[in-house]
């Protein structure tokens, strides 16, 4: 799914509005608010115009800063992208040795104590 608010923020940035957006990449103003709103996702087409107006990689579009790769012990690759938010978050958590123990050692008891605690 396209991420929405990064698309609107580069269009703004462009200064373009949807209906100009559209005409460069061959959709109507309607589909570019859809975009947006995450209501309907663009066709590869229409992702890989954005990335020429915008000068931007389709992970940015897409929401992803960072790529990790992991091989199991059966060697099949996965992949997990991650915001920058996110990888900011994990390194606020680091910070704090005994969350960031307790997040790792049971995730799912961290989990609940943070949902405990926050309501």
């Amino acid at each position: 799914m396209l991420n929405g608010s990064r698309l609107r923020e580069a269009r703004k940035s462009k200064g373009l509005t949807q209906e100009k957006l559209g005409d460069l990449i061959g959709v109507g103003k309607s589909a570019i608010c859809c975009y947006e709103k995450e209501t309907r996702n663009p066709t590869l087409e229409a992702v890989i115009e954005m990335m020429h107006v915008f000068g931007v990689s389709a992970d940015y579009l897409l929401g992803s800063d960072f790529l990790i790769k992991t091989v199991d012990k059966d060697n099949n690759i996965q992949y997990v992208a991650m915001t920058k938010e996110e990888i900011i978050f994990i390194e606020e958590l680091k910070k704090n040795k005994m969350v960031y123990d307790i997040l790792l050692q049971d995730p799912k008891r961290g989990a609940d104590l943070v949902k405990k605690e926050i309501g």
